[in-house]
């Protein structure tokens, strides 16, 4: 039987509200962090969660706190200062961040943490927001084993397969190598793409000859929906937030010593098309944006 635990929770966006609701689902007491940037969270406060206008507050008295923000500055910004998750963490609690951050931030956050007396894991995903709610997301932890056994129970209340990569940031680090392979798969259809409408060939047949060849992915399934209807579908992820997951793959990598010529390439192709396009538009419009600029035909059009 699942031990029943105190949880906070900073970060109900569009997945950390799944990752909330479904640890709720199985009986844990939650406190939410009050946010703007939060999906409404009526639901969650009707299964029984409280809310708290501080990540102090959210601290106090939780025996795990998750952590799903948009990058390291705002881990940053809820785990120190006066009203930080720092203030309020007891002793012997265990802080999750389930964050796609910067793994030299990472190693800071898990170390002042530890000083407080508390324990961290780094716990980021893959897969969509819908996932998220269905509570089968792709989990990758980072920490010491004994706090990933005791996390354990907890991330299987919303993941569907879980990956440990050892001690704190390896979850970080494999998350930031899942995503630039992903996203510099997007980026390398989307100039096909490209290429195809300007020359007159048909998407929809170049689509086949990449889905019964070697330029089959999920990324490609996942792009259907954008080619054919000029909507995301399930690829709801920003354009500046794949940008500032790129440009956390080329940290790592310089701090790696590692030459990671393709990733800054797909780094500024994300990057201008946020500037040109909009940052906030979702990551298939990157397909639309180069066609504009290169003057093929638009997708869903």
């Amino acid at each position: 039987m699942l031990e029943k635990k105190k949880l906070g929770f900073i970060g109900v966006g569009l997945m950390g509200h799944g990752l909330a609701k479904n640890l709720m689902k199985h009986g844990h007491a939650m406190t939410l962090h009050e946010h703007p940037g939060n999906q409404p969270m009526e639901d969650l406060v009707d299964m029984g969660a409280r809310t708290a206008k501080t990540p102090r507050e959210v601290a106090q008295g939780a025996d795990v706190v998750f952590m799903c923000v948009t990058g390291s500055p705002q881990v940053e910004a809820c785990v120190y200062g006066p009203d930080g998750l720092l203030e309020g963490l007891r002793a012997g609690a265990i802080v999750v961040d389930a964050t796609t951050a910067d793994p030299v931030s990472t190693a800071k956050v898990a170390a002042a943490v530890q000083a407080r007396g508390g324990r961290y894991a780094d716990a980021p995903m893959t897969r969509t927001s819908q996932h998220a709610e269905d509570g089968n997301v792709n989990a990758m932890l980072g920490g010491d084993p004994e706090t990933i056994a005791m996390i354990r129970p907890l991330v299987e209340t919303y993941a569907e397969n879980i990956f440990v990569g050892g001690g704190v940031g390896s979850g970080h680090r494999m998350k930031l190598l899942h995503n630039y392979i992903s996203l510099g798969t997007l980026a390398l259809l989307a100039e096909a793409y490209t290429c195809a409408g300007k020359a007159g060939v048909d998407r929809h047949v170049l689509t086949q000859v990449l889905a019964t060849g070697g330029g089959d992915s999920v990324v490609l399934k996942r792009l259907q929906p954008f080619l054919d209807s000029g909507q995301p579908g399930s690829m709801l992820f920003s354009l500046v937030n794949a940008g500032k997951d790129l440009r956390y793959f080329t940290h790592m990598a310089e701090d790696l010593q590692v030459g990671a010529f393709v990733g800054e390439a797909v780094h500024q192709t994300f990057m201008t098309a946020a500037n040109v396009g909009g940052g906030e538009k979702m990551i298939p419009e990157l397909l639309n944006i180069l066609c504009g600029m290169h003057g093929a035909p638009l997708c869903g059009k």
